[in-house]
């Protein structure tokens, strides 16, 4: 049973944290009245919000590029509105000035509302209408909360509902920090493309299943590092334009009903001039409102790209593994000591730290695998969890790509010594004489080889079946890995850059 006593605690102990709290001003909804502090510029429907959802302790101001996003589509509908003539052009000139200034950085303390709550984000909604509305009051000189002049629902969040602007400025955040992930992706690949530039005439041993296959170059190993990344980016790209379609205009569940027959396309074009994305409005909002199929093909995208991260940070650990018992073949960057009681050890750490990235990422996209599944009917009650997934994913992805080249990727170093030690003893070079000897007798002749830990060149030249000559002419470099060229980044498929410029600073 609930504790009045306590529910007003807590009300309190929230308020004390926030600006103005010793002073507070009267605000009503349709459930009643309510203090909020003065200085406040959120209101009534976020002092609720805030006793409803105190949940993780994170305001969604740790998403800057969700807030940023807001705040522009509430200038496009603002813009659009009055267009269509259903908004004084005053308010919509106030409304916009207000959310340019959130839009270079102000007021984002003031978006205090949890990242996980209920009501598929219409705290999240109510925040951003009150925020703009009171700056907007300020700006037009008026005091907050004076809603008879400027009001949050029947000004700010005029012709919309949360259920299009949430996912609009969601798409448009997305949008935003993906493309700061695709920059990163680029330059990691690059440094990847690099060393294979650098590693491309030394041979060593190529492995499947852990056990010795056939000759390659380092290089060849780390350009197909480059390659494996470089194809994410392309990817994102199409994951990319379907962010691009939008569902402003729809309102509630995608009938348009309580906006003007023209402002959607008017609220579209604002959009579009504002973020500079190529924005499409959804030709079916019933099915556009209903439908969360980017944020599951995003999701996915950014899974796979952190799956390949993962398995290129088991091979660096591998690879790097000793020094002296292990495959030695490479030494990553040391960025630190490795143990509190083993000195001189030094540990894969940074590739360590990508691992764990990778494994929060999958963890991530299950949740909203989940959030997906469960909407219902018209709506899916569930995007604000697959939102803080998302964001928090591309957040971790992001850092994660760019630790991995700034502290390891750059600063590998071939250990030859150890490559050409196990490049002498070799068996498996074996395979490149197939052709001229057949599979059986290369079999046996590997296998005598073994036993007797000879050097297979001798082996094969003691049988008879190839000169020494002949041996040297088909067991060269070259021939063994394949001849690879050395690749320019575009030759390799690396994006010189991820496209438009982004809009913010």
């Amino acid at each position: 049973m609930s504790d009045p006593q306590a529910d007003e605690a807590f009300r309190r102990s929230i308020c004390t944290q926030l600006p103005g709290c010793g002073r507070v001003r009267s605000e009503a909804d349709s459930l009643g009245e309510r203090k909020v502090p003065l200085d406040a510029y959120w209101g009534v429907n976020v002092s609720r919000a805030l006793e409803n959802f105190a949940i993780s302790g994170r305001p969604i101001s740790i998403y800057s590029d969700f807030i940023y996003a807001y705040a522009c589509v509430k200038q496009a509908a603002a813009l659009a509105n009055a267009d269509v003539g259903v908004m004084e052009r005053w308010k919509a000139e106030v409304i916009e000035h207000a959310c340019v200034e959130i839009r270079d950085g102000a007021l984002h303390d003031q978006f205090v509302v949890d990242i996980m709550q209920g009501g598929a984000g219409t705290s999240t909604n109510m925040n951003f209408n009150e925020v703009i509305a009171n700056r907007a009051l300020e700006l037009a000189g008026h005091a907050k909360g004076d809603y008879a002049r400027i009001d949050p629902n029947d000004d700010v969040n005029r012709s919309q509902s949360t259920n299009d602007t949430y996912p609009t400025a969601l798409k448009i955040g997305l949008h935003l920090a993906l493309e700061r992930l695709q920059v990163e992706l680029v330059s990691l690949a690059t440094a990847f493309h690099s060393k294979g530039s650098e590693f491309s005439g030394i041979v060593k041993v190529g492995r499947t299943q852990l056990q010795d296959a056939a000759p390659m170059t380092l290089g060849q190993e780390f350009q197909a590092f480059a390659i494996t990344l470089a194809e994410e980016c392309l990817d994102f790209e199409h994951v990319t334009n379907k962010l691009c379609e939008i569902s402003l205009g729809a309102t509630a569940i995608g009938t348009g009903i309580a906006a003007h027959p023209k402002y959607a396309e008017a609220a579209r074009q604002h959009l579009a001039d504002i973020t500079g994305f190529a924005l499409r409005t959804s030709p079916n909002l019933v099915e556009a409102t209903t439908d969360v199929g980017c944020f599951l093909e995003l999701s996915g995208a950014l899974k796979k790209c952190a799956m390949k991260l993962s398995k290129i940070c088991n091979d660096l650990r591998l690879l790097s593994s000793g020094p002296q018992a292990g495959f030695g073949e490479i030494t990553l960057p040391p960025r630190q000591a490795g143990s509190s009681i083993m000195p001189g050890k030094v540990n894969p750490v940074i590739p360590e730290a990508v691992n764990q990235v990778a494994f929060a990422v999958a963890g991530g996209d299950m949740t909203l695998t989940m959030a997906a599944e469960a909407g219902q009917l018209q709506l899916n009650a569930f995007v604000p969890v697959m939102a803080h997934v998302l964001f928090e994913n591309l957040k971790y992805l992001t850092a994660a790509v760019t630790t991995l080249r700034e502290h390891c990727v750059i600063g590998v170093k071939a250990n030859k010594s150890r490559l050409e030690q196990h490049s002498r003893s070799f068996v498996g070079v074996i395979t490149a004489l197939i052709p001229h000897i057949g599979y059986e007798p290369a079999a046996r002749l590997a296998k005598q080889a073994l036993a007797d830990g000879g050097d297979i060149v001798d082996v094969v030249a003691a049988s008879g079946l190839l000169s020494r000559e002949e041996l040297a002419s088909l067991l060269t470099a070259e021939r063994l890995t394949g001849s690879p060229r050395e690749s320019s980044s575009a030759d390799a498929g690396i994006p010189r850059d991820t496209g438009r410029e982004q809009v913010r600073h």
